[in-house]
This record gives C-alpha cells, sequence and structure tokens, in this order.
C-alpha cells in the first residue's frame, strides 16, 4: 500500500487528536486529510481512491453518528469510529449501520491500524464490485431489444426449443439471438451470464408473452 493509491479522512475536533493520528499514519506510508467538523469534511473536494473515514463521535457541528446516517446513501468510505464517551447502544448502532470498528480513546495503534487496513480493503472490494457493475451495464446496454428477452429466459434455464416458443420465434433465430448475448457480455459459459444476470439484479422468472411475433 503506497500513499498515491488510498487516502485516510480524519474528522475530529480536537487538533492534537488529528496530528497525533496523521503522525501515525505517515509512519506507516499512509496519505491522510484531517478536518475539525463534519461540515469541514463535506464540503471538502476528495480525490478518487480507495479511503477510510476515522470519524470521532462527538463534533461541534453534528453527531459522527448522524454523519454516518446521513452519507448512508452514498458511496463514502468505510468509517471507523473513534470516541472518548463510548457506550453499548452507540457502538450497536455504528456496527449495525456498516462502521467497520468503533474504537474508545485511549485505544491502542495495533487496533487502529488494523481497522483502518480492514477498511481500506472493504472500500477496494465495493470499488471492484462497482466498477463490474457499471461495465456489465455497458454491456447489456449494447444488447438489441430481443436479446434483452432471450437473455433472461436463456439464464432461467429453458432449453433452446421452448426459449424460442415462449417468444414466437424459431429455434434457429433463437440459437443466434443467444450467441449474440453472449459475445456481447463476454460470456464465456452460462454459468457466467446467470452470474452477470444476477449482479444486474435482472428478473430470470419468464411468462409467455401474448401475439409475439415470428422473425
Amino acid at each position: 500500500m503506497t500513499a498515491q493509491d488510498h487516502i485516510i479522512f480524519i474528522v475530529d475536533d480536537d487538533e492534537r487528536i488529528r496530528e497525533a493520528l496523521g503522525e501515525l499514519l505517515a509512519s506507516h506510508g499512509m496519505a491522510t486529510a484531517a478536518y475539525a467538523s463534519a461540515t469541514e469534511y463535506m464540503r471538502a473536494d476528495k480525490p478518487d481512491v480507495p479511503a477510510c473515514l476515522v470519524l470521532d463521535v462527538e463534533l461541534p457541528d453534528i453527531n459522527g453518528l448522524e454523519l454516518q446516517s446521513q452519507i448512508a446513501d452514498e458511496n463514502h468510505p468505510p468509517i471507523v469510529f473513534l470516541t472518548g464517551h463510548g457506550d453499548i447502544p452507540s457502538s450497536v448502532r455504528a456496527i449495525k449501520h456498516g462502521a467497520v470498528d468503533f474504537l474508545t480513546k485511549p485505544f491502542s495503534d495495533a487496533n487502529l491500524m488494523a481497522a483502518i487496513q480492514a477498511a481500506i480493503a472493504q472500500d477496494r472490494k465495493k470499488r471492484s464490485d462497482r466498477a463490474e457493475i457499471d461495465e456489465l451495464k455497458q454491456r447489456y446496454l449494447e444488447l438489441t431489444p430481443r436479446e434483452r428477452e432471450v437473455l433472461p429466459l436463456v439464464v432461467s434455464g429453458l432449453l433452446n426449443k421452448q426459449a424460442a416458443a415462449e417468444l414466437g420465434i424459431s429455434e434457429v433465430t433463437l440459437q443466434i439471438h443467444r450467441r449474440n448475448v453472449m459475445q456481447k457480455m463476454a460470456a464465456a459459459s452460462l454459468a457466467d451470464l446467470v452470474r452477470f444476470a444476477e449482479r444486474l439484479e435482472i428478473p430470470i422468472t419468464h411468462s409467455r408473452r401474448a401475439g409475439g411475433n415470428r422473425i
């Protein structure tokens, strides 16, 4: 891990804590950006790289747990909470809503580093997953309307003859569409195509289309 391929955001109203965390993380080769409030953090321009948000619970503008709730629907970095006044309800709430860890001050450097490294790994995985889904969506958009009808029938397990009957087309035509779907979706096997459909949340149930035209 290099300082160029990640960043750790530190949000804490105590300047001494911000400086201490910055020095600790720098000693481990980690890039950081520190903020004294949630508002300052939210307004800042942030690099589009794997990240972790080290977040104090008690902040001058809003509670760290409230900030977690506000950004829950965004592609925000995984959060490691820090607090000097930890309690079980707060820690349960934080973890339930996706926090990687909830550390009570004073905490050990080892525990903090382990939590941050886990958060960075988690964010890398999320970013990789989003990139794959974006690529799959782009491939899906390249399918013709008919090919988009063929795809869910194929991944539902229907035989070519059955899928062709479902659409009211010939089996030969169905096979051509199926081959095109496999090629455009870059699926090496039916198992690949099924996985892609699941990632795109394409329903695999089917129903007979009334009045399908034979082509």
